[in-house]
């Protein structure tokens, strides 16, 4: 991958607004409502369930905002929060170290 292909994801910083049950999706998953600042609230289906929603909500994520919205369950995710495995396969949130503004791109 050159850089080019890289700087054109979209990583910007998401503050979570809402978490619900996702019941439907074939792997343990939440439904996310996230503010991304100018570019608006999306949802994302998240496999982050080791993270009650309390824990989750007013917590900054990092997120893909360009990849094509998918259609999960019956559900459309518009946007990919990431994170990566630890040594027990539970993900762990990437986020940033002190308070950034929702939207604030990731360079």
């Amino acid at each position: 991958m050159s850089y080019d292909q890289f700087a054109a994801v979209d990583l910007r910083i998401g503050r979570v607004l809402e978490v619900q049950p996702f019941p439907k999706a074939r792997n343990p998953s939440w439904k996310v409502r996230v503010d991304l600042g100018t570019l608006g609230e999306k949802w994302s289906s998240a496999q982050i369930t080791n993270y009650s929603a309390e824990q989750l909500v007013g917590s900054q994520v990092v997120c893909v905002c360009n990849f094509a919205p998918r259609n999960i369950a019956g559900f459309m995710s518009e946007v990919l929060i990431l994170g990566a495995a630890d040594a027990d396969g539970k993900v762990i949130l990437l986020s940033p170290r002190s308070a950034v503004a929702p939207g604030e791109k990731v360079y």
